[in-house]
């Protein structure tokens, strides 16, 4: 009877269980730690998420008279004449082709460079190179591209050089061929510091005991930077792919560079979406419903693309986002 009663009686876990607390009392027992986060919830309801009910203005036709509660609701109409537009489509393709290049050629560029002053750097030499290479992040893109300009112009330093080995002059910003990789490599050249302080400050995370370790067994350079770095470096790399190509479409296509660097010459291989919306707003004139339409398809893709790299780094061994 006995061995039966204490069959039927539940095994109580070993671990001492914390009793639940409401919600309540723990945000009044962490209250000066929500308050700090309080003004960042502000910023993000005022600016981020009570902005988002204009969405639906891609949905109908703006009435200034009637407001957007009364404006009349038009369906898919917008989306409709925005796929049947060339000009988008030339817009649209022209985004993902400059996006994905710029994180082909880019977004290893600060892990070499983070890898490079770690390991081969000393400490001053070190702090110098990255002081110098993080400087231009900090310039605008409107003074770089007036430097650019003046260096790549037909009269600048660019084609003097090429004029006196007998070459004639070209601007590469008025030459379809040559506009891209002018974008590509202006790119790397102002974010490399920056984008590779996350890497150094990853690398610096790492036991230095590690390395003097496998130095004592024998391990070269590159086994540890393989066996050690990499490793150390992977999660980070991870998550940062995963913001990167979620802000492909917006951050990839930069319009502050692409804007203050083109013109009408090389509108077929650099107009991007941002600068379409912009050029199309002082040529139809106010027509919001069709704007939000085009930024509305945008942010779709936009979430596409993070859903799908968040996937892929799940499917690597990493954690993701969520």
């Amino acid at each position: 009877m006995a061995d039966s009663v204490t069959a039927r009686t539940p095994k109580r876990s070993l671990r001492t269980r914390a009793p639940k607390q409401s919600l309540g009392k723990t945000i009044l027992q962490y209250k000066y730690f929500y308050l700090m986060v309080l003004p960042v919830l502000i910023w993000y309801a005022l600016f981020s998420y009570a902005p988002m009910y204009g969405v639906t203005l891609a949905f109908k036709s703006f009435n200034y008279s009637k407001g957007i509660l009364g404006s009349p609701w038009i369906g898919l109409e917008n989306f409709q004449t925005l796929l049947t537009d060339p000009d988008f489509r030339r817009a649209f393709w022209n985004t993902v082709i400059i996006s994905l290049m710029k994180l082909v050629t880019h977004f290893p560029m600060p892990i070499i460079l983070a890898i490079v002053l770690y390991e081969f750097s000393r400490t001053k030499m070190k702090r110098f190179f990255q002081t110098i290479l993080t400087f231009p992040h900090f310039i605008s893109w409107v003074v770089l591209s007036g430097i650019i300009i003046n260096i790549l112009s037909k009269d600048g330093i660019y084609n003097q050089i090429i004029m006196l080995f007998g070459g004639d002059p070209n601007s590469p910003l008025v030459d379809e061929s040559a506009f891209r990789p002018v974008l590509y490599i202006t790119h790397v050249w102002r974010e490399i510091g920056w984008d590779s302080i996350i890497y150094l400050a990853a690398l610096a995370g790492i036991n230095p005991e590690l390395f003097e370790a496998a130095e004592v067994d024998g391990a070269n350079r590159f086994r540890r930077l393989l066996n050690i770095a990499w490793p150390g470096l992977k999660s980070t790399v991870a998550v940062l792919l995963i913001l990167q190509v979620g802000q492909l479409l917006t951050q990839g296509s930069s319009f502050e560079q692409i804007f203050n660097l083109y013109s009408s010459p090389v509108y077929s291989v650099a107009d991007t979406i941002d600068t379409y919306i912009y050029r199309t707003s002082f040529t139809i004139g106010s027509d919001f419903g069709y704007m939000t339409a085009v930024g509305v398809v945008k942010s779709i893709i936009s979430l596409i693309l993070l859903w799908a790299a968040n996937s892929f780094a799940k499917k690597m061994g990493e954690e993701g986002l969520y």
